[in-house]
């Protein structure tokens, strides 16, 4: 079972960069602001995926602090953009179903009201 919460000593250790690097990097990266309880921090999954994306990027892509900053904004409206598409087709979809849908529905409705007129017939009511 993960935990859903790491301190910043565990997430240095298991990034092998010093805590006051991840401090560092919250202040210049705003993609990385994790909870704090007091004076703790607390950084969730998705935070450290995103610290080891920019130490990978700092460290050995050799962007710089703007050049992760803006890597990371292009990919998070990237992710925004092929969202958007998505929900858009499948809406498309839907709308097309509709007259299908529509029909059927009628359908029901129509065997119903048959329904309805033939337990009349045997009830006699």
């Amino acid at each position: 079972m993960t935990k859903h919460y790491y301190s910043i000593g565990e997430v240095s250790n298991l990034l092998d960069v010093k805590p006051h690097v991840l401090r560092y990097w919250e202040v210049e990266i705003p993609a990385i602001r994790p909870k704090k309880s007091g004076h703790k921090r607390r950084y969730n999954l998705q935070q450290i995926e995103t610290l080891k994306k920019i130490k990978d990027m700092l460290y050995n892509q050799r962007y710089t602090i703007e050049g992760a900053r803006q890597k990371l904004r292009q990919d998070k409206e990237m992710r925004q953009e092929l969202r958007a598409e998505a929900v858009a087709k499948q809406k498309l979809q839907v709308n097309a179903a509709m007259p299908a849908i529509a029909r059927e529905l009628m359908d029901i409705k129509n065997g119903l009201i048959k329904l309805k007129k033939d337990c009349k017939k045997l009830t006699g009511k």
